[in-house]
């Protein structure tokens, strides 16, 4: 299989704030020192990462640096990190929006673009004038486009508004148009970034089939940003993981997954806990003990939850927990309170600890998050604390069958059993 991307050595560098150096003469100076004598900048000052969260010294930052890595034709590749990691401008540099500042990149194949929504259009022109306009920028001839027009109108939906001018379309007809043009025109890397998110549920559904035809089916090069985990996942086979600007790891997709949200975890619980304090009652820390994660039966595991409890007026709460799966999507809720009274604490101003045993329905062998909520009875939150914390179960053997069952994307996570029977023929 041959090489679709080759990045080496990549790094962009932006300034903050105005363009220039304060002067006159200092401009004049930057500008001999580097047009005529061929030096460098002698006013830039590098070395801080791209950490948005934080005030730095310098007014240069990189936006990436150093990246390198490999990519195959027909891989697809899910690129996440959290907001300013670098994603957009990675992806605004391979489809030649942006010129790297430093490093080399080799393209095999024509590059097809869905950036932000309506990449590439003209809004004076209708829906069939930027298919065709599209086309002609990626190097298609006009019986190319002749031949997937009818399919790229059927696949977007919006063949009633086909000659009306784009700029009178809704944000979602224009994506809708803008992917399916993206997606049917020949070119052999497709990069998509965040933009299926302004689509209906059915639509991202669409796409993200159409995503993976186009990847396994035809053999071409996908890159792929989303923020939601599992739609990454059931597209993607490898992921880059980026932060500030770096490239963390380029692994399996399910690895890359398992790290952005160990690293989400630990960085909103503490941001969290220390803004909560004020709260009524709210969380100080958690604890899971997983020795005791033990298969007790095909039907439940026990999930031993130790809490610290700030109670800072008094109240009357119930703790509840939700159970994610490694791509953060919910699959169960496990409420811990609201049969009984005997579950509602009157409390005073102290922390307390408290300890729960919990009942897990039969989980796939994988990676598992669980947030914490604080509720009083008529469902006011005092305080929810999204992925809490990771735990994993390493094996779920099902018994007379001895398959293990893991997380797959086919199959979800939770194995409904009522009873075992053994077929006699």
């Amino acid at each position: 299989m041959s090489t679709a991307i080759k990045v080496e050595n990549l790094s962009k560098i932006y300034r903050l704030g105005e363009i220039g150096t304060g002067t006159i003469s200092r401009d004049l100076e930057r500008w001999v020192k580097m047009k005529v004598m061929g030096k460098e900048d002698p006013f830039l000052k590098i070395g801080e990462s791209n950490d948005r969260s934080k005030k730095g010294s310098s007014d240069i930052v990189y936006s990436l640096q150093d990246l390198n890595f490999e990519i195959q034709q027909g891989d697809a590749v899910g690129i996440i990190g959290r907001n300013g990691a670098g994603k957009s401008t990675l992806l605004k540099i391979l489809s030649r929006v942006n010129t790297p500042t430093t490093g080399k990149i080799n393209i095999k194949g024509r590059v097809a673009s869905l950036l932000e929504v309506g990449t590439g259009f003209h809004p004076e022109l209708t829906g069939r004038e930027n298919i065709y306009l599209n086309g002609a920028i990626l190097g298609m001839k006009k019986k190319e486009i002749d031949r997937k027009f009818d399919e790229i109108v059927d696949f977007s939906g919006v063949e009633r508004y086909i000659d009306t001018p784009v700029k009178r379309y809704s944000s979602g007809m224009y994506v809708r148009l803008a992917f399916a043009v993206a997606a049917h025109l020949e070119s052999e890397i497709l990069i998509v970034d965040e933009v299926l998110a302004v689509g209906d549920a059915e639509f991202q559904k669409k796409c993200l089939g159409k995503m993976g035809e186009i990847s396994k089916g035809e053999g071409r090069t996908v890159l792929f940003v989303s923020h939601n985990m599992a739609a990454v996942q059931s597209l993607c086979q490898k992921g880059i993981l980026l932060q500030n600007g770096l490239s963390q790891r380029f692994e399996a997709i399910s690895d890359m997954i398992q790290s952005f949200n160990n690293a989400v975890t630990q960085v909103g619980q503490n941001e969290k806990i220390q803004n909560e304090l004020s709260k009524a009652v709210c969380l100080k820390s958690i604890q899971i003990d997983e020795a005791k994660l033990e298969f007790s039966s095909v039907y439940e595991r026990t999930l031993e939850v130790d809490l610290e409890i700030y109670e800072n007026f008094d109240c009357i709460y119930s703790v509840e927990f939700l159970l994610r799966d490694s791509t953060n999507y919910p699959i169960a809720f496990l409420p811990y309170g609201f049969t009984t009274t005997n579950h509602f604490n009157s409390i005073k101003n102290s922390i307390s600890k408290k300890s729960f045993s919990i009942n897990l329905p039969f989980l796939a062998a994988g990676e598992y998050q669980i947030d914490v909520m604080l509720v009083e009875p008529n469902v006011k939150f005092y305080h929810y604390l999204e992925s809490a914390r990771t735990f994993s179960i390493n094996s779920a053997i099902i018994p007379e069958t001895g398959w293990n069952f893991k997380q797959q994307n086919n199959q979800g996570s939770i194995l409904c059993m009522p009873k075992l029977i053994r077929e006699e023929y």
